[in-house]
C-alpha cells in the first residue's frame, strides 16, 4: 500500500489523530507480509495505539533523549556480544531497537500455550529417544533421522538424568505468516542462549519509559528467573544446593549473559578446566580445595561437555562429566544429548508425534519441512526446488555445501542445482527443504521516524517445582533488511524488549529477578573462588602494575628529548633505554620519542600495549568479579593503548597518551580496590600487584644507584616510587644513595617502599593459608618472612647490587610459590565431600 493509500485509509477510519500524525506518516508496511502495526486495511492495532499516543505525547526531541538514555545505560552496564571473524572489532556494543514488540494479553496466551505444549512434547520425545526408543522402533521415527544425528550421543542412550527431566529450559523462535498466525522457526533444547539480553533489554526500557510499564500494564519478568532458579534448585534433590553455569569461557559470542546471568541468578561461573568430575561427582577447584557442584547449568554443546566419552578434540567440557551423571551425582541442565530434538529434520514428525505421546494436536507448527533422508519427500523437494529453502537437516552446516541458515533454491544456478541434485540423491539424510517465510514486520524507530523491519521472537520456557512457566515477553531480534527468513546477531540487525501488556498492575508490579532479600538468611561469603579465577586476579594485577611501571619509565624519558637513548650515547636516558629493553618494553633503543613510542605502542611482548592487552585478557576471565564502571575503564586502556599504525604514531603526541594511560590506569586499580570486597579474590589481585611493584622498584634501584649514579638517577629513583615529597620532607640535602635507598627498600611507612609491599604480601598470604597458630608454614609464607627480616634488619648503606637483586629473586620465587600451591591443584572429589 503506498503511504498515501495508508494516510488516508487510518484517517478515514479515524484511527489517526494530529499527535500521531508525525509518528505514522509515510509509514509503508511490507506487501505480502503480516504487519503488527497496522492491519490489511491501514487501521491501527488497538494495542499499539496507547503506546504510540504516549510515545507521541513525548515530542521528538525528548523521545530521543529517552532512547540515548536507554543506549547510555547499556553501554555503562557494559552490554556486549562478540561476533566470530570480525577482527576489526571483536566485541560490539548490544544494538538495542528503542520500540518494544508489543503482544495483547488474548494473542500472548495462545502463543504461550503452544510453547509449553513444545516443552512437554520434546520433554516426551527425549525420554522416549534416550530411553525405551518406541518411537523408532513402532515406525513413528526413522531409525536414521536419529541414529545419524551428530547430537546422538550413545554413551548417554539408557541413561535417566537424575531427577528425570532432560529438559530445563526451553526456547522457540517464533514469527507471523502473512495470515497473522504464529509459526515456529526454530526450537532450543540444546542450551538456550538470550535470556539475560532478554533482562538488559528490559532492564534498558524500564529507565528509559519507566511510566509506561504500570499504565500499559506490561508484565513482569522477574517471577519467571524466580521460577527458573527454584526449579533448578528442586531438581538437585537438596535445600540448599550449589548451581554453577559452565561457559565455554570469554571469548564465547554471549559470555557477557553467561556471567550476567551467574551474576544475578547467584550461579557459580565456571569453565571446564574449573572443574573435576568422578563417579562420586562434580567439584569447583578451589583454592580452599574441591567444593561439589549439585547443579550445574550447561551453556556448551553436549558432545563437548566430556573429552574422555564424547568428542576428544574437546578443551571446553569436563573429562568424566558422564560418568558422574551416569552415577546420578549431578543435574545437568539441559541434559547431555539434549540437542537431539533440535534438529530440522524433526519437524515434519512433530504432528503425529504430538497426538502420539501427548494426545493433542500440536498448537504451533513449524513451517512445511520435508526430509529428504525420505524418497518421497525427497522427490517433492527436487521438483519444487525452485520455490524452498534447502538447509542441513541436523542443523550443523555442511562443510563445502550448506552453512547452518541453509539456501533459497531460487538463487542458486543451474549448475549448482545440479550439484545439489547429485547431492540430495547420494546423501538426502543430510538435508531437508522448507517452505519459506518470510517475517512478520514491526515498526522500528529510525531517524525520528517509524519504518517496517522484519522480526522474530525467542520465547523461553522453564522447568519449575509446578510445571512449566513462559516468561512473558522475550527477546526479539530484529533484521535492517525488508526480505530475510533467518535472523541472526551474527549478521547484524538489532534486539528488542518484547511487551505483553493486560496482565500486570502496579500492585503486581515484581521486578525482582530473584527472592525478596528480606527473607533471606543474612550472609556475607562471596561464594567459593575457583582457582583459575584467582589465576587470573592475581595476574591481572600484575598485568596492571608492570604496564604503570614501564608508563612511569617512559614518562621520565620526557625530560630527555635532547638526550639520546642509544648505548653509544650517555647520561640517564641511556640509563632508562637499558631498563625498558631488560623489560622486554622495545628490542632495541634509539631516539627519546622513537623509543617512547615503541614502548607504548610496539608488539614486543613488554610494551604498554601488549601488558594491557594481557591485562585485559585475564580481566576479561573475570568480569565478573569485577564492577561495570572498573571494566569500562579496563575497556577504556585498552583502546588508548592498541597497536597503531605508523601514521597515528607519528600523528599521536606520545608523551601525553603516556599521562592519559597513567590517569586511566590509576583509575582501574582505585575502582578496583573501591568495589571489590575485600575476600579472597580481591587479596589475590593486589598479592599479584605487591609482588609486581616490589620486583618493579628491585630493578630500578639496581639501575639507577650503580656506583656512577648521579644526584640526577637518585632523583628519577624517587619519582619511580612517589618519594620526593616524603624524601626532601626529611633531607635538606640532594639525593644521596643511603637515604634513597631506605626510603625505597626500607621503610615500610612508605607505600611504594619494598618493604611496604612485602608486609603486604605477608598479611595477604597468612589471611589466604588461614594458618592456626603452631602450623608450619607455606612455602611462599617462608620466602616472605624471611625477606621482611631481611630488609628489617639490613641497613640501605649494606645494599650493592647483588644484594638489591637478591630481593628480586625472592619476590619472583613468591610468585612461584604461590602458582604452585593455589592455582595448580587437581585434587579430586573425595567420597565425604560429596555429602556436604
Amino acid at each position: 500500500m503506498a503511504s498515501t493509500q495508508l494516510e488516508l485509509a487510518m484517517r478515514w477510519t479515524g484511527e489517526i489523530d494530529g499527535d500521531l500524525a508525525p509518528l505514522l506518516v509515510g509509514y509503508r508496511p511490507v506487501p505480502g507480509v503480516h504487519d503488527e502495526l497496522v492491519d490489511a486495511t491501514g487501521r491501527l492495532r488497538p494495542h499499539w495505539k496507547d503506546l504510540l499516543g504516549r510515545l507521541a505525547a513525548l515530542g521528538r526531541g525528548q523521545l530521543e533523549r529517552r532512547f540515548a538514555e536507554a543506549d547510555r545505560r547499556l553501554a555503562e552496564s557494559g552490554v556486549v556480544y562478540r561476533v566470530y571473524g570480525d577482527e576489526a572489532e571483536v566485541e560490539r556494543p548490544w544494538p538495542l531497537a528503542h520500540l518494544p514488540i508489543v503482544i495483547d494479553a488474548a494473542d500472548w496466551a495462545g502463543l504461550a500455550e503452544g510453547v509449553l505444549q513444545r516443552a512437554r512434547l520434546f520433554e516426551a520425545i527425549l525420554d522416549d529417544l534416550m530411553g525405551e526408543g518406541r518411537l523408532v522402533g513402532e515406525g513413528v521415527l526413522p531409525a536414521a533421522l536419529v541414529a545419524g544425528n551428530p547430537e546422538f550421543l550413545p554413551p548417554l542412550a539408557g541413561l535417566r538424568p537424575k531427577g528425570g527431566a532432560h529438559l530445563h529450559l526451553y526456547a522457540a523462535d517464533v514469527s507471523r505468516a502473512p495470515d497473522g498466525r504464529w509459526w515456529v522457526l526454530a526450537d532450543r533444547t540444546q542450551a538456550p542462549s538470550g535470556a539475560g539480553y532478554a533482562i538488559e533489554n528490559r532492564i534498558a526500557l524500564s529507565r528509559a519509559l519507566p511510566e509506561f510499564f504500570d499504565a500499559l500494564g506490561v508484565e513482569r519478568q522477574g517471577p519467571f528467573f524466580q521460577a527458573m532458579r527454584s526449579g533448578l534448585a528442586a531438581a538437585s534433590g537438596r535445600e540448599d544446593p550449589r548451581i554453577a553455569l559452565l561457559t565455554p569461557g570469554p571469548w564465547n559470542e554471549t559470555y557477557f549473559e553467561h556471567a550476567y546471568l551467574a551474576r544475578v541468578l547467584g550461579f557459580q561461573l565456571v569453565e571446564g578446566s574449573d572443574l573435576v568430575a568422578s563417579p562420586e561427582g562434580v567439584a569447583v577447584r578451589t583454592v580452599e580445595g574441591p567444593r561439589p557442584v549439585d547443579v550445574l547449568v550447561r551453556r556448551i554443546d553436549s558432545d563437548w561437555a566430556d573429552p574422555l566419552e564424547l568428542d576428544p578434540s574437546s578443551r571446553l567440557g569436563v573429562a568424566g562429566l558422564v560418568e558422574a551423571v551416569r552415577h546420578g551425582r549431578v543435574v545437568v541442565a539441559n541434559a547431555l544429548g539434549s540437542g537431539l530434538v533440535e534438529a530440522p529434520a524433526l519437524a515434519g514428525y512433530l504432528p503425529g508425534i504430538s497426538r502420539r505421546l501427548l494426545g493433542e494436536d500440536l498448537r504451533l507448527p513449524n513451517v512445511a519441512t520435508w526430509w529428504c533422508g525420505e524418497a518421497a519427500a525427497r522427490r517433492t523437494v527436487t521438483a519444487n526446488l525452485d520455490r524452498l529453502m534447502l538447509s542441513p537437516a541436523f542443523g550443523r552446516s555442511l562443510r563445502g555445501t550448506l552453512d547452518s541458515t541453509g539456501v533459497l533454491g531460487s538463487r542458486l544456478s543451474a549448475a549448482e542445482k545440479g550439484r545439489i541434485a547429485n547431492l540430495l540423491e547420494r546423501r538426502g539424510v543430510d538435508f531437508v527443504g522448507r517452505e519459506p517465510l518470510r517475517l512478520s514486520t514491526a515498526p522500528v524507530w529510525e531517524k525520528g521516524r517509524l519504518v517496517p523491519r522484519p522480526f522474530a521472537v525467542r520465547i523461553f520456557a522453564a522447568r519449575t517445582p509446578n510445571g512449566w512457566t513462559v516468561m512473558p515477553g522475550g527477546l526479539a531480534r530484529i533484521s535492517e533488511r525488508e526480505d530475510v527468513r533467518n535472523l541472526s546477531m551474527q549478521r547484524g540487525g538489532r534486539s528488542a524488549d518484547v511487551w505483553v501488556l493486560g496482565g500486570a498492575t502496579p500492585a503486581r508490579a515484581e521486578t525482582r529477578l530473584v527472592p525478596d532479600a528480606e527473607a533471606a538468611e543474612i550472609r556475607r561469603d562471596n561464594g567459593i573462588l575457583p582457582a583459575r579465577v584467582a589465576d587470573n586476579l592475581f595476574w591481572l594485577g600484575r598485568y596492571l602494575e608492570r604496564a604503570e611501571t614501564t608508563l612511569r619509565l617512559l614518562r621520565a624519558l620526557a625530560g630527555h628529548g635532547d638526550d639520546g637513548v642509544a648505548e653509544t650515547s650517555g647520561g640517564l636516558a641511556r640509563r632508562i633505554g637499558r631498563q625498558l629493553v631488560g623489560w622486554g618494553a622495545v628490542a632495541e633503543t634509539r631516539g627519546v620519542e622513537e623509543t617512547a613510542t615503541a614502548a607504548l605502542w610496539g608488539a614486543m611482548p613488554g610494551s604498554v600495549a601488549s601488558l594491557v592487552a594481557a591485562a585485559h585478557r585475564t580481566g576479561a576471565v573475570v568480569r565478573d568479579r569485577l564492577s561495570p564502571d572498573c571494566w569500562r575503564a579496563l575497556l577504556d586502556l585498552e583502546e588508548q593503548s592498541k597497536l597503531r599504525g605508523d601514521d597515528e604514531r607519528r600523528a599521536a603526541p606520545v608523551f601525553g597518551e603516556i599521562e592519559r594511560a597513567l590517569r586511566t590506569l590509576a583509575a582501574i586499580v582505585g575502582l578496583a580496590h573501591d568495589t571489590m570486597n575485600r575476600r579472597e579474590g580481591w587479596r589475590f589481585f593486589d598479592l599479584g600487584r605487591r609482588i609486581e611493584r616490589g620486583i618493579g622498584l628491585s630493578r630500578a634501584a639496581r639501575t639507577f644507584t650503580g656506583p656512577d649514579s648521579g644526584s640526577e638517577a637518585l632523583d628519577l629513583l624517587l619519582d619511580l616510587a612517589d618519594g620526593r615529597v616524603t624524601y626532601h620532607s626529611r633531607y635538606l640535602s640532594g639525593p644521596a644513595r643511603r637515604p634513597v635507598l631506605d626510603l625505597v627498600l626500607l621503610d615500610e611507612g612508605h607505600p611504594r617502599a619494598v618493604a611496604y609491599q612485602v608486609a603486604r604480601i605477608v598479611e595477604h598470604l597468612s589471611r589466604l593459608t588461614g594458618r592456626s597458630e603452631g602450623d608450619l608454614l607455606e612455602p611462599a609464607e617462608r620466602l616472605a618472612q624471611r625477606l621482611v627480616t631481611t630488609l628489617e634488619t639490613s641497613d640501605a648503606g649494606a645494599f650493592d647490587i647483588s644484594r638489591i637483586e637478591a630481593i628480586e629473586i625472592e619476590l619472583m620465587a613468591i610468585s612461584d610459590q604461590v602458582t604452585a600451591h593455589w592455582f595448580g591443584r587437581t585434587v579430586p572429589l573425595a567420597d565425604d565431600e560429596t555429602d556436604e
